[in-house]
């Protein structure tokens, strides 16, 4: 029987195998606690920009506010940053996380924000 980890390394490995292989692509990853983004250049697999939710959001965004409000407020930061970046369109890579909770609500922020997928 396959321990979680593993699963996951498959999980992730199979979404990254469907992304196209030029763009830039915006990868998040979560803790228990917080929330990563960055965006990377498909070509050379740089990192163009990179932010955790504690750099963008103040304590007083953050506080009395769920992790699921939370991620949708930083994704609307965070897509402001790569906007500025002069980035309009990137591919969502969501790893092993399913597509719901903050992960969907992060993607909804980047949207509402003018992020283009």
């Amino acid at each position: 029987m396959e321990n979680k980890l593993v699963r996951a390394q498959k999980r992730k490995t199979k979404t990254r195998a469907k992304l196209p292989r030029e763009g830039y692509r915006l990868a998040i990853s979560r803790s228990n606690r917080y929330l990563f983004a960055q965006i990377i250049e498909q070509k050379t697999g740089r990192t163009v920009l990179g932010f955790h939710d504690y750099k963008l959001l103040t304590p007083a965004q953050a506080k009395d506010k769920s992790k699921t409000q939370r991620a949708e407020e930083f994704g609307a930061k965070f897509a402001a940053e790569v906007l500025k970046k002069k980035i309009e369109k990137v591919i969502f890579d969501r790893g092993p996380y399913r597509y719901h909770g903050r992960v969907k609500a992060f993607v909804e922020g980047t949207r509402k924000a003018g992020l283009k997928y």
